[in-house]
């Protein structure tokens, strides 16, 4: 998975960091897994996160076995780079930090878009004060990945495994809006569930869909203690040609957009706006010093080894990192925030 196609070739092209093993669950996995990329595969949990060869262990897994995976290896020393959402709850990702602290381990988790140029320039923009006091945010992330009713069932169907539209793409709508205007104070959200029944691999039997599709949410964020801003936020995997990912800010001196259509990419495509006080409007390239020094044709890959660089600086000058655990409970909180208001119909204070 996201493993094997994105974090090994990131790997394979890192100054600091080397690629040791891999860990498959399945015992008829291992070799297959050894051919395919000319590394020793462990099937024992407990025998890989005792090798003391290892120093870290990136945990793409899906959601639902992140928890118990990060803890063995945390009370085993290891630093770690975890995918998102970083466990089911923010109370897992509690315990998390409680034992990485414990131990002074680097814990990253992987919100690859603070390593896109687009963005980090954005937060440059922002950072600089060219909008003046920001009066709104709009955040669309409108896609169409799960809209074929007869894609298969399975973890993302169901939401006590982590899956869902909130956990795929609401964790990083909602760090990139805490990384660029500030932490999230109050939540109003729905949640919709649009195809109901999902086919099996096997016999084709349908099984019930738990989680939502579809997410609308009023966030209501602390601009680094400069006051509040109304933020709107809507996610889907179901909306057929969906505008993709955008983002719209309007200040008191001028607006930004930025966005992309394409659905595939982490990188390519992404285009930035701003319209200053003049009221012009200008197409905004990236600072050289954030463009990467590679890039693959498959645009997942760079960002991430960007954030392999912020993983590894951390434990080798033995300074928390960013974005890390604190970073991934705050997401975490508004994605259990906006299921709590969509249940309730209130508004859910953070």
């Amino acid at each position: 998975g996201f493993g094997a196609s994105v974090h090994l070739p990131a790997l394979k092209y890192s100054e600091n960091l080397n690629a040791y093993s891999f860990f498959h669950y399945k015992e008829n996995k291992k070799e297959v897994t050894e051919n395919k990329y000319g590394l020793p595969c462990y099937c024992d949990w407990g025998e890989l996160i005792s090798n003391s060869h290892i120093d870290g262990i990136i945990i793409a897994t899906p959601p639902e076995s992140r928890f118990e995976l990060a803890k063995e290896a945390l009370k085993n020393k290891k630093h770690l780079l975890l995918e998102k959402p970083v466990a089911i709850t923010s109370e897992e990702i509690e315990e998390l930090q409680r034992i990485a602290f414990k131990n002074n381990l680097s814990v990253c988790v992987d919100f690859e878009y603070r390593g896109v140029p687009l963005f980090l320039q954005t937060k440059k923009i922002l950072r600089e004060y060219q909008l003046g006091e920001i009066f709104l945010v709009k955040l669309d992330w409108l896609m169409q990945s799960r809209l074929d009713p007869n894609r298969k069932w399975d973890w993302y169907s169901q939401e006590d495994k982590g899956g869902g539209v909130i956990g795929a793409l609401g964790t990083h709508a909602f760090d990139i809006l805490h990384w660029f205007f500030g932490e999230t104070t109050k939540v109003n959200g729905k949640i919709t569930t649009s195809i109901k029944e999902r086919p099996t691999n096997k016999s084709g039997e349908k099984y019930k869909v738990t989680s939502e599709d579809t997410c609308l949410a009023n966030l209501e964020i602390n601009n680094f203690g400069n006051g509040l801003i109304p933020c709107q936020v809507s996610l889907s995997s179901v909306a057929k040609r969906g505008r993709g990912f955008s983002l719209e800010v309007y200040g008191s001196k001028g607006s930004l957009f930025l966005n992309s259509h394409n659905q595939d990419d982490y990188i390519h495509g992404f285009q930035l706006k701003l319209v200053d006080i003049s009221n012009k409007i200008k197409e905004i390239i990236a600072d050289d010093t954030f463009q990467f020094n590679k890039e693959w044709s498959d645009g997942r890959i760079a960002p991430v080894k960007y954030i392999h660089n912020l993983w590894q600086e951390s434990i080798k000058s033995k300074t928390p990192v960013i974005p890390g655990l604190h970073e991934g409970h705050q997401s975490q909180k508004v994605c259990e925030a906006i299921k709590l208001s969509s249940e309730s119909g209130m508004t859910i204070e953070i």
